[in-house]
C-alpha cells in the first residue's frame, strides 16, 4: 500500500503524511527531506550548488534513513535545495530512491511535490493537500513565533508565492494535483478534521484492496 501525499509548502502536507503513517504503522518520507540532505552534503563539502553533475553524485549517497528533519529544516539549506531541485540529474537519481522506499512493506506513506504525478503514479491512495497562500504564509508565521522567532508575516507571505511560481512553474515534475488525487483544502480545517478526511479516504482503499 502506497499513500501519496502532494501539496505546496505550508499546506499542512507533512503533519498530515506523518500521522497516516503512525495511525497504520507504514513507513514515512518527506522527499522534500532528501533534496535538503543533499544540498547540505554540497555545502558541508564545500562545492558549487550550480555544478548538476556534481550534485547528481551526492544525490545518489544520500542516506534515507539518517534523515534529521530539525537539522535540514534551517532556511539556509532551504534555499540551496531549491537550486538543485531543479536539477533533471537530481531528481532522477532522488526519485529512484523514493521509488525503492515506497516498495516497503507493510505500506508506506510519501510526501511531496511530485509523488502522486512523478514517483508513485500507480499508488492506490493520492491525495493533493492544499490552501491559501495567506493561509499557508499565517501557519509558518505562526510556527516561527511559536519557537520564539521573530516573523515577518509580509516576507513570509511573498516567500510562500515564490516557493508556489517555482514549484509550479519548473519544467521538469511541475506541482499539480494527479488527475486521480482527492482534493483535500485545509484553509478552513483543522488538523483533526484533515486527518479524520485522509484516513477515511485511506480506509475505503484499504477496503477495496483487501
Amino acid at each position: 500500500m502506497i499513500i501519496a501525499i502532494d501539496g505546496p509548502a505550508a499546506a499542512g502536507k507533512g503533519t498530515l503524511s506523518r500521522r497516516i503513517a503512525e495511525e497504520y504503522g507504514f513507513h514515512h518520507l518527506d522527499t522534500g527531506l532528501t533534496y535538503r540532505a543533499t544540498a547540505k552534503a554540497l555545502l558541508d563539502a564545500g562545492l558549487p550548488l550550480d555544478d548538476e553533475a556534481v550534485a547528481e553524485t551526492m544525490a545518489h549517497k544520500i542516506d534515507l534513513a539518517g534523515l534529521d528533519r530539525a537539522v535540514l529544516s534551517r532556511h539556509e539549506i532551504g534555499e540551496a535545495a531549491s537550486k538543485i531541485a531543479v536539477m533533471p540529474a537530481v531528481r532522477r537519481a532522488l526519485v529512484e530512491a523514493q521509488r525503492a522506499f515506497s516498495r516497503k512493506e507493510p505500506g508506506t506513506v510519501l510526501d511531496g511535490r511530485d509523488i502522486g504525478t512523478v514517483v508513485c503514479p500507480d499508488a492506490p491512495v493520492k491525495i493533493y493537500v492544499t490552501a491559501s497562500a495567506e493561509v499557508r504564509a499565517k501557519r509558518r508565521y505562526d510556527e516561527i513565533i511559536k519557537a520564539g522567532r521573530s516573523a515577518d508575516f509580509a516576507a513570509i507571505f511573498e516567500d510562500v508565492k515564490r516557493r508556489d511560481e517555482r514549484d509550479m512553474g519548473r519544467t521538469d515534475s511541475p506541482l499539480k494535483p494527479a488527475e486521480d488525487a482527492y482534493l483535500l483544502d485545509t484553509s478552513e480545517m483543522s488538523i483533526e478534521a484533515a486527518f479524520q478526511t485522509a484516513k477515511s479516504i485511506v480506509d475505503t482503499a484499504l477496503s477495496r484492496n483487501a
